[in-house]
């Protein structure tokens, strides 16, 4: 069983998709981690985000990056963003998620383009979404648990301007795919929203 989870940051979907994997019993990779990765080797390699030169050579980075816990930081978000934009940069991680996709008995992936270009023949395609205060305010408080002092204004402007940047890329922008399952957890918790999830991929099990 594949299951791809798309939607924007701060959406719920990484939550989602982790607890669809623990209940499900499957492999779980969050696609977004791997462009927090570049951007962030990016930063190493002292290049810029914007030049895709620069991007595309960070795609070479070691898989120990993806331990750093600074890749789940605000602004590794925002060069994520940033990067992600190059088609370049895609093509040299598409095979990599392609392939975990297809593995023998099946996985969760998370991302953005996961229903639309990683795994379109996914059995279960959830677009999980909210309001921008919704996943604004959420940001913050996780912020603040980290005792990280951002101004809630900011938190929202930047999310407006990576959904801008999401939606309006050329290629693999950010969508929902045709047979994707909404979900808009604006006025869910955490448990809500987990709960919803399963309930379309049990309804889907057994439907088989």
């Amino acid at each position: 069983m594949i299951i791809a989870v798309d939607g924007p940051t701060a959406s719920g979907k990484g939550a989602i998709a982790k607890a669809l994997a623990a209940h499900f019993d499957l492999p779980h990779l969050d696609t977004g981690l791997l462009y927090r990765a570049v951007a962030r080797q990016v930063q190493l390699n002292d290049g810029d985000p914007g030049n895709e030169s620069d991007a595309v050579k960070a795609c070479e980075f070691d898989n120990e990056l993806l331990e750093d816990p600074f890749l789940r930081s605000e602004k590794i978000g925002g060069v994520a963003s940033r990067v992600s934009a190059h088609n370049t940069v895609r093509q040299a991680l598409f095979e990599r998620q392609r392939a975990f996709a297809s593995q023998p008995g099946g996985a969760i992936l998370d991302g953005r383009d996961i229903g639309t270009v990683i795994a379109p023949n996914a059995d279960v395609k959830l677009f999980i979404t909210a309001s921008v205060q919704a996943r604004a305010m959420r940001r913050w408080l996780e912020m603040n648990d980290r005792e990280i002092d951002i101004p809630l204004v900011e938190i929202e402007q930047d999310i407006v301007a990576r959904d801008n940047r999401d939606i309006s890329r050329k290629d693999a922008p950010l969508r929902a795919a045709e047979d994707a399952w909404i979900i808009d957890t604006s006025d869910m918790n955490k448990e809500d929203a987990i709960a919803s999830a399963v309930k379309v991929v049990d309804d889907w099990k057994a439907a088989q």
